[in-house]
């Protein structure tokens, strides 16, 4: 019982920082699950089936809000579907550690230039381009999709971390609509789950503990992305990008635990103060237009 109160804590920590951030709740809820000596496919398979339910109530509460491109979820839907499944089904035959730091690599260079991208705004405010073409979104979708089933946790990282850095939409839409998205992911790599192990390799307690807590945390993380400002999302997701990705590729290196801890604590640092510094550049931003405003204004 206190193992699946815990587990239902982990859930709604995880969703928490999924749906303000646009990634964190399949890895940090496989990790664990890993940790307590639960097979990587089991793990991903419980997670998956509780992303069923966290991720339809965060799309609900992300469209109310305004935070989806609906667009952008329907090009991706089917592709991640594809490639959730795909990976769902090889993952027992499949050793992802190889491939894990060459992504995380890629993945922390996004996050680094995420966090620059937004950062050198100084007073000015973020511009987003048009939106992104299907040629841009499918296969994107596909590899995250793969990605997502075999790691644990990819969706999220893969997606959120290109969008980000393509600069086609503004972070809350980036956001909205990859959690959107990702209960279609969710279908796709819970089906695989089940022909490839049966309902019996399952823990339907585990899935239950970590749905609870993520249902109780999806509507607050979408009012989260609704209410902050796009440069403040920007640099806040793009850190926990650079955070997530430097601790893995370290550890994929042999680092000793004490310097993967000293290194996440630098990185950890850095991003806080990164974060302070878009929220008075904000202000500053938002002070500048006000006074703009009152000029404008007839007398």
């Amino acid at each position: 019982m206190r193992k699946l109160i815990v587990l239902g804590f982990v859930g709604l920590i995880a969703q928490l920082i999924d749906g303000a951030l646009g990634m964190g709740y399949g890895v940090t809820s496989s990790t664990l699950l890993v940790a307590v000596g639960i097979a990587p496919a089991m793990a991903s398979a419980a997670v998956h089936f509780s992303e069923i339910g966290t991720s339809l109530v965060s799309g609900v509460s992300h469209h109310k809000l305004g935070n989806v491109d609906w667009r952008t979820v329907s090009v991706l839907a089917v592709p991640g579907f594809i490639g959730a499944f795909v990976g769902a089904t090889v993952l027992s035959n499949l050793d992802a550690a190889t491939a894990k730091p060459i992504v995380a690599t890629i993945l922390l260079a996004l996050g680094i230039y995420v966090v620059y991208r937004f950062l050198r705004l100084g007073g000015r405010r973020p511009q987003f381009k048009s939106r992104p073409s299907i040629a841009f979104l499918a296969p994107m979708g596909l590899f995250a999709g793969a990605l997502d089933a075999m790691g644990g946790g990819g969706w999220g990282p893969v997606g959120t971390t290109t969008l980000l850095s393509s600069g086609r939409l503004e972070p809350r839409k980036v956001i909205g609509s990859i959690n959107t998205s990702e209960f279609v992911v969710a279908v796709g790599a819970s089906l695989g789950f089940i022909l490839a192990l049966g309902s019996q390799g399952i823990n339907w307690g585990f899935v239950a503990a970590l749905l609870a807590g993520g249902v109780v945390a999806a509507p607050i993380a979408a009012w989260l992305v609704s209410r902050l400002a796009p440069r403040v999302l920007g640099v806040a997701a793009g850190g926990m990008i650079v955070l997530t990705n430097s601790k893995t590729i370290l550890e994929s290196l042999g680092v000793p635990g004490v310097g993967v801890a000293a290194t996440a604590a630098a990185v950890f640092v850095a991003w806080i103060w990164g974060i302070a510094w878009a929220v008075k550049q904000e202000r500053l931003a938002r002070a500048a237009t006000a006074v703009a405003d009152r000029e404008l204004e007839p007398a």
